[in-house]
């Protein structure tokens, strides 16, 4: 095993005649330098004779200073060869084998605290879009089942709505919620993310109605109402103060009794063959829907949907 320090000393003291590089291995470096040396000698006293021995002596002195100021990994690696790692083991390129001193360089360890670091934002930004579309992160499963199709027919266009929704393309992220709804009426979910995407849209009247669906669906999580950064738009509204005293419903419209004196049996007080008698309660809630579908908040499938449930 090769020491700096020893290779220092006869650098200093015998570069002239190369001693240094017999003692590290490199015999070719160290016959060419006897060889000029014995070459100045043989040229007698001159000029050149001095110029050349003094070269020696100069880079025996660089020499050695370089062994001295040099990293002892860094000799080793370079001078005792049996000491290397060897390409199975070896440590990739600008990395050093620490294996002998059991420990990091400040530099291992800043790499590892950035990595940490950077693992810790990405979950922490996962989370707070979580929280921020209310949703949680689709789960790698195989496709569903056709009894899971069956009971939840509007799964697809939903789970489509919400990566629309991630992307901020808020047109297309109501469609998928539209037809979401088409297929099943009754999903909360698909009410409440189509409230959120007409909020953003800056439609208030379609997200209230939608909100007051999801609510009367089973949806309970007021305070998400209260606290969503989507709907942020309506609870500027005038409106919205009443909507949310009334536990985040839509106010009934007032009742209005309608005349159908055109119709000649009616008219006549002859009782209609077949009709179901139409209570006062369910007259304010058909005309609550065809208020809704004047105004372009229920579309013909919903409000054909609403009315056929009423009527039984």
């Amino acid at each position: 095993m090769k020491d700096k320090t020893i290779a220092a000393i006869l650098a200093f003291f015998g570069g002239i005649i190369g001693l240094q590089r017999f003692y590290l291995g490199q015999k070719g470096m160290g016959m060419a330098q006897v060889f000029f040396f014995v070459l100045a000698l043989s040229a007698g006293p001159s000029p050149f004779t001095v110029m050349l021995i003094s070269l020696a002596m100069i880079f025996g002195i660089i020499d050695a200073i370089s062994f001295l100021s040099m990293d002892p990994r860094e000799f080793d690696l370079k001078y005792n060869e049996s000491l290397a790692p060897t390409s199975a083991s070896a440590p990739p390129p600008g990395r050093q084998s620490f294996q002998k001193t059991g420990s990091m360089t400040d530099r291992e360890k800043r790499f590892q605290e950035r990595q940490r670091q950077r693992a810790e934002q990405e979950r922490e930004r996962e989370r707070r879009d979580r929280e921020r579309y209310n949703q949680q992160p689709l789960p790698r499963k195989s496709p569903p089942t056709g009894e899971t199709v069956r009971r939840d027919p509007g799964r697809a266009d939903r789970e489509t709505g919400v990566r629309h929704f991630r992307e901020y393309e808020y047109e297309e992220a109501i469609a998928a919620f539209v037809r979401a709804l088409e297929k099943n009426p009754r999903d909360v979910a698909s009410h409440f993310n189509i409230a959120c995407a007409y909020s953003l849209e800056e439609e208030a009247d379609r997200a209230f109605y939608h909100l007051d669906r999801a609510v009367a669906l089973g949806f309970d999580d007021f305070h998400r109402i209260r606290t969503h950064d989507s709907l942020a738009y309506l609870r500027i509204q005038r409106a919205f103060p009443d909507f949310a005293n009334n536990q985040f419903r839509l106010a009934a419209p007032e009742p209005q009794r309608a005349t159908n004196e055109e119709d000649p049996l009616v008219a006549s007080g002859e009782p209609v063959v077949g009709a179901a008698p139409i209570h006062d309660e369910l007259l304010e809630q058909l005309q609550r829907l065809a208020a809704l579908r004047e105004k372009g908040l229920l579309t013909e499938v919903e409000f054909t949907t609403q009315k056929r449930r009423l009527l039984g």
